[in-house]
């Protein structure tokens, strides 16, 4: 599409429009964590007690998660970064449609529904079009605890059978360490007769962060952080408070916000544990990192190609993969970056070409040349750490560069350029 064309077709669309040769200055506030919170959420269907959810962020996620959750029976309030559930009247086990496809974290219900009520039918799951991300390993756990499980024209209907509806314990092995088949198998063990076992479980913060509520609402669950998780079933569940943890993706894409406009800025609060992989690769590539109280303060020198792969926890995360090779574009040298977790998360590629990037990609591994300079250009973030990644090399552009996918965007970063107005940007939203 000839470029005039593009820029009148997008500008229909809501969007960012971000001026390049940015500088920052001051703090950016970190939010609590999106993936953390969802899971957090589901986990509310556990008990007909009350659980209070703080620092809860503002997104179209969580919007779709409450909504999901409410359709079912949940009663729920807000207060500011408040959210209260009380799923003691659930009237509904069937998901709907409409809200599911788009969220795939709304598949957690499954193994919360199981292990309290003793069924569930839910559509399977959408989200952001980053490759297969199938929900055998959920499926096959589930069926380790004595679920009875078909998938029928993308519905997944699933109950326990025996008079009790109870499931029972048992020893699941991974064959992947997923996410969030980890943290699906963990609440529907929780309420199962007997001792359960997780093997090859995922690591990841948000697992441990699950882990700390529930038994602080009263499981019995040792190990959650490493390879093995290892769960005691007990009969019931109390509420209770919880604080979700600081975004880790959120952090690193603000460290990484400073490093691609060279800017000296502190991000707050950051559980540095959580982005090992992330600040190393950040000192690699000429960024000095020091922690300040609760946050760090990153204070960029030149900037240097290095190498990365994404991993698992603790390896590097692949939701950085996007935002840290916009920071590539801009260095001095060669870097490759390797996608081993999704197949198909190099869509950035061609929009930060668009920018004037120089960037091979060979399979799933990119090798990018570092450029004098970006040029501002009409880009589009086809999914939501892409749309971040767009928003940083659109910062460091010469120009200003408008921006489309905000529906991507805004799924996990609640008002991501005011916060970054706040520090010197200039970035204004368009809705149409």
């Amino acid at each position: 599409m000839p470029l005039a064309a593009r820029i009148s077709k997008e500008m229909l669309k809501p969007h960012l429009l971000v001026s390049g040769n940015s500088s920052l200055s001051g703090e950016l506030k970190v939010n609590g964590a999106k993936n953390s919170a969802l899971v957090l959420l589901a986990a509310s269907l556990l008990t007909d007690e009350e659980i209070i959810l703080s620092n809860v962020p503002k997104l179209t996620d969580i919007s779709g998660m409450t909504a999901i959750l409410s359709k079912m029976g949940v009663e729920i309030k807000h207060k500011t970064k408040d959210i209260f559930l009380k799923a003691n009247d659930l009237r509904h086990v069937e998901l709907p449609y409409e809200l599911v496809h788009g969220l795939r974290a709304s598949f957690f219900c499954i193994g919360a529904l199981l292990g309290r009520i003793g069924k569930a039918k839910i559509p399977l799951p959408g989200g952001c079009k980053i490759g297969a991300r199938p929900v055998v390993e959920h499926i096959r756990g589930l069926k380790a605890l004595g679920a009875i499980i078909n998938v029928n024209h993308g519905i997944v209907t699933a109950s326990v059978p025996g008079f009790e509806g109870q499931l029972k314990g048992a020893n699941v092995v991974l064959d992947c360490p997923s996410v969030g088949a980890t943290e699906t198998i963990l609440m529907a063990a929780v309420l199962a007769n007997g001792e359960s076992t997780i093997e090859n479980a995922a690591q990841e913060p948000e697992v441990q962060d699950l882990a700390k509520m529930l038994n602080k609402m009263g499981a019995k669950i040792k190990g959650a952080g490493g390879p093995k998780i290892h769960i005691e079933g007990v009969k019931k569940l109390h509420g209770c408070e919880y604080t979700v943890m600081p975004d880790r993706i959120e952090a690193g894409t603000f460290l990484i916000a400073a490093a691609i406009t060279r800017s000296v800025l502190k991000v707050t609060p950051v559980i540095s544990d959580h982005l090992n992989a992330v600040l190393q690769k950040l000192r690699d590539c000429g960024c000095r990192l020091e922690k300040d109280g609760e946050g760090i303060k990153i204070t960029p020198g030149e900037i240097h190609g290095v190498d990365i792969t994404t991993q698992p926890f603790p390896g590097f995360p692949t939701d950085l993969q996007a935002p840290f090779m916009a920071l590539m574009t801009t260095a001095k040298g060669t870097s490759v970056i390797t996608e081993k977790i999704y197949e198909n998360r190099m869509q950035h590629i061609s929009e930060l070409q668009r920018m004037g990037a120089s960037i091979r990609l060979q399979g799933n591994t990119a090798v990018i040349e570092g450029v004098s300079e970006l040029s501002a250009a009409p880009v589009e973030g086809r999914d939501l750490r892409s749309s971040a990644a767009m928003v940083l090399a659109s910062l460091k552009a010469n120009g200003t560069s408008q921006v489309v996918g905000l529906d991507h965007l805004d799924r996990g970063y609640e008002l991501i350029e005011e916060k970054l107005n706040k520090c010197g940007a200039h970035i204004i939203r368009k809705q149409h």
